[in-house]
């Protein structure tokens, strides 16, 4: 495991460009083994989970390379192989190889996928969409079995009886290739779905209301691409340099954003008091002072995003009064709170919500990311405290924020990223 290092106290200048999306990459790879061609993914971010999916790939014979933010992916020579079980558990994402695998060759087996521990997070409605497409699923001991009968997947109605982006995005995967009409009604409506439908449409799928709550999807026989599929912003990277640069910035430009897909969070912000400049695809913040108090409850898109609630945390230290944050989708993503209290923070959880008062006096200490957008809330907390923060386990960071360290670096910020075994080797630990 990593740790990363931060020396508080720096103010924040310049500009940062935002890299493409974490939740549409993770997606995107498993889908390329839909293809009957090599694809080409741009604006890929340099992440653990892109590496880790790579991993799985060539588990299946899939060649892939990945350079600059350029990856290229060659499913013409996969195989049916078990799917190694470290990196599936790594990654909760893995679970879109199910609906992949399913509509590649009717049938798939891998362990139950792991990720951030945020609560629970049941892939029930991703079964009764694999079922009302015409498979069988079996769960034994931790693995997951899916099969089809000799006529294969057919077109269905799907009614998901909870929003869900993953459930969403599998039953895409599985349908693309069935047989006949796939609706999907109730279905989630994130930028990241619609991402994954340009992907496949661009290949010859068939895929209409993407971004509504009711997609249908004619099913096609191959799917074969002609293009590099450049992959959208990353809403919840941007938001976190948002949050980072009201709070501790004197001028910072955010790049490379779609400002629709922020309407939610930037609108909080506004509302607190940050005179954010809002351009086509950039955000420009000034210095912020004299902030509000605010209340924020999460909700699915286009409401205020359940990862965006911990990024913006250490935000509302700088109000001058007590905000609430009630988060509907994961009441339990409360693991950044204990860590922040150990650097002086006001913040409570009480009744499902969470309390954040007024906090002048962060001061650096030795904290957990426990997850990636807690990680995320101690990185922006650490660089307004005073003294020295460490955080362990910074390979749940480094899973979800693209190139970090350089990106933090180039803001004027002091941030380094060492490994445990190079702490034991100068004895530091």
């Amino acid at each position: 495991m990593k740790k990363m290092i931060i020396h508080g106290g720096r103010r924040l200048s310049g500009e940062v460009t935002i890299g493409g999306a974490k939740n549409s990459t993770v997606a995107l790879i498993p889908a390329a083994i839909l293809a009957d061609t090599p694809v080409r993914f741009d604006m890929v971010p340099d992440i653990l989970d892109v590496h880790n999916l790579m991993l799985i790939l060539k588990s299946m014979n899939v060649h892939s390379t990945f350079e600059d933010g350029v990856l290229t992916i060659d499913p013409t020579e996969i195989v049916e192989a078990p799917l190694p079980s470290k990196a599936i558990k790594s990654l909760r994402a893995s679970y879109y190889f199910m609906g992949s695998l399913l509509g590649r060759f009717q049938r798939a087996t891998l362990s139950f996928p792991g990720g951030d521990n945020i609560g629970p997070r049941p892939i029930d409605q991703h079964i009764k969409a694999f079922e009302a497409l015409g498979a069988a699923v079996e769960e034994d001991n931790g693995t997951v079995r899916i099969t089809t009968g000799p006529e294969g997947l057919h077109g269905a109605r799907v009614f998901l009886d909870v929003v869900s982006v993953g459930a969403t995005i599998n039953s895409i995967l599985a349908a693309v290739k069935a047989t006949g009409t796939t609706v999907i009604e109730n279905a989630a409506k994130e930028p990241e779905i619609i991402d994954v439908a340009t992907f496949l449409n661009n290949m010859g799928a068939h895929i209409r209301g993407a971004g509504t709550d009711v997609i249908r999807i004619e099913g096609v026989p191959t799917l074969r691409a002609m293009n590099t599929h450049t992959i959208i912003p990353d809403r919840i990277e941007a938001g976190t340099y948002l949050s980072m640069a009201a709070a501790m910035g004197d001028g910072v430009v955010i790049k490379n954003v779609i400002p629709e897909h922020l309407e939610a969070f930037t609108a909080k912000m506004i509302e607190m008091g940050v005179p954010l400049e809002i351009n086509e695809d950039s955000i420009y913040v000034p210095h912020a002072e004299n902030l509000k108090p605010i209340r924020i409850k999460t909700m699915p898109f286009p409401g205020f995003a359940t990862d965006l609630q911990q990024p913006l945390t250490p935000l509302l230290f700088r109000a001058n009064g007590s905000s609430v944050v009630i988060d509907t989708i994961y009441p339990k993503r409360i693991m950044h709170i204990a860590e922040l209290r150990k650097m002086g923070a006001n913040i409570r959880s009480e009744d499902d919500m969470i309390v954040v008062d007024p906090s002048d006096d962060l001061s650096g200490n030795q904290v957990q990311a426990g997850e990636i957008r807690a990680g995320a809330a101690l990185v922006i907390a650490g660089l307004m405290a005073d003294g020295d923060t460490e955080i362990e386990a910074a390979d749940n960071i480094l899973r979800g924020y693209d190139r970090i360290v350089d990106k933090l670096t180039a803001l004027n910020a002091d941030v380094e990223i060492v490994s445990k075994e190079s702490l034991v080797e100068n004895g530091q630990d």
